[in-house]
């Protein structure tokens, strides 16, 4: 199969529909269920501007092993032009949501290319995962396949338990393992997209400690998300039926967390990447080259949503005509300044991208790490100023429903401005109100704050990987010190 358009993947979820639960009751169809349906199409409007002839030429590809148009994000950088090109197909699908799609298919669709590329590593002490890799990599590219993930076990405290921090008796583990394939039981958070998803990939949790039972927490596969004893359980769903014109993101970008339940779930062995071996489990993302291309895309969706907050706050001021007070100025600047150094980060990946031990023209982790580390600090910081810019024209909402009603006339000359139309001005500020402070903006922010897992860890992490050595012997050789 080619690359899908939407009314393929939205045909996908329906055939094979998954268990999910939403507010207590089983979904039958997440295509047509009001608090699901819209995310849903929004998705699938990715899929068809991947075949929109305009731009196809940039979304898709020619896939070498079936002569078909496959989507970019499946692409393997032998170039720089390569890793450029994927960049821009990303952005396309990054700047259709304003970066409020966290979980695009292509985030997943660049790890199984890095999974595929660095076979071996799978294969190292059961040479058949090495062939499962390259097999789902290529079955997920020529079906064009919607994935989410997971790779967090659930926590009923803080306290560290057990062989993964936490408890063992919930956290996701082999209970069987047979000659056809393993089967598993227990629980994960959090995958985003689950319910809007063809198939799941889990990964290893995080780090797991080296005790008698660890193999067993051990673990790598992909299976569809209708596999028997498989359940989604979504939290509440930010698309409460209001139209676009009251939440223009809420209404079209719900992409639904969800805890996933295994629950005696089989995985045949063709489906499996890694089982039981603790050494590789814990090494993989770094060792395999997929977080380089993880990180390119998440930043790549960064820099769209910089984008997008800086022009709904450039708005913000054109309507209010408040571009001329110094504090308003000073506010602008600082989005400009996040937007700038997110993208500077970006370039300066694919500036410095080398080929890596798998062949595979990588991006430049360092540089990605620190846009990595700074957007959950930038972000909060970014709904702030909008906050801030909105003030109480933030307050100031009527919904669609009032410039319908006998009083339309009277709330569109109050709250008309030199430039805008009252009804204008009120989109402006509603598109603001739902980054900035409505229950979808909330997420948005919560999300990005611990998008990469905690803040303090992943500066752990930087600061044990950056390379400090050079700019140490600079400041030696200042000095005299040899």
């Amino acid at each position: 199969m080619p690359a899908r358009n939407g009314k393929q993947y939205l045909q996908g979820l329906k055939d094979n529909s998954a268990e999910v639960w939403l507010e207590g009751e089983r979904v039958r169809d997440v295509t047509s269920h009001p608090g699901l349906r819209r995310g849903a199409q929004s998705v699938a409007n990715l899929y068809d501007l991947q075949l929109d002839a305009s731009v196809s030429d940039e979304m898709t590809y020619t896939s070498q092993t079936s002569g078909e148009q496959v989507g970019m994000s499946f692409v393997v950088p032998r170039t720089l032009e390569d890793l450029e090109n994927r960049r821009k197909m990303m952005t396309r699908w990054a700047r259709t949501s304003g970066g409020m799609l966290g979980r695009t298919p292509d985030y997943l669709n660049v790890i199984l290319m890095a999974c595929a590329e660095a076979s071996s590593y799978f294969g190292a002490n059961r040479p058949e995962f090495a062939q499962n890799a390259i097999y789902y990599y290529q079955h997920a590219r020529e079906n064009d396949l919607a994935l989410t993930h997971t790779l967090v076990n659930v926590r009923r405290t803080r306290s560290a338990q057990g062989t993964t921090g936490t408890d063992e008796d919930v956290a996701l583990h082999i209970t069987d393992e047979r000659d056809d394939g393993i089967v598993v039981k227990g629980a994960r958070v959090l995958a985003t997209l689950g319910p809007l998803s063809d198939e799941i990939m889990v990964f290893p949790s995080t780090v797991l400690r080296t005790t008698e039972d660890a193999w067993r927490y051990a673990f790598a596969f992909c299976i569809p998300c209708n596999t028997p004893g498989l359940k989604f359980v979504c939290r509440e769903s930010f698309d409460i039926g209001r139209s676009n014109f009251d939440h223009p993101l809420g209404s079209r970008f719900e992409e639904m967390d969800s805890i996933v339940l295994f629950d005696d779930v089989f995985i045949p062995w063709e489906r499996v990447y890694l089982s039981g071996d603790i050494e590789l489990c814990n090494t993989l993302f770094v060792a395999t080259g997929s977080e380089a291309h993880m990180m390119h895309q998440v930043i790549t969706k960064n820099v769209a949503k910089s984008e997008f907050l800086l022009g709904v706050a450039c708005l913000m001021v054109e309507s209010l005509g408040s571009g001329g007070i110094p504090q308003v100025q000073e506010r602008v600047a600082e989005l400009i300044l996040d937007m700038g150094v997110m993208k500077a980060c970006l370039r300066a990946s694919e500036a410095d991208a080398k080929i890596d031990q798998w062949g595979v023209v990588a991006p430049d982790k360092d540089h990605l790490k620190v846009a990595r580390n700074l957007f959950p600090r930038m972000y909060p910081r970014m709904t702030e100023l909008l906050q801030l810019l909105g003030s109480s024209s933030l307050m100031m909402l009527p919904t669609e429903a009032d410039f319908e009603s006998p009083i339309q006339s009277e709330v569109n000359d109050i709250l008309a401005t030199d430039d805008l139309s009252g009804l204008q001005r009120v989109k402006v500020f509603r598109l603001a109100w739902d980054i900035a402070a409505s229950s979808f903006g909330s997420r948005q922010t919560l999300y990005e704050r611990f998008f990469f897992g905690d803040p303090t860890r992943r500066a752990i992490s930087l600061y044990n990987s950056y390379d400090k050595q050079p700019v140490m012997d600079r400041v030696k050789e200042f000095l005299e010190l040899d």
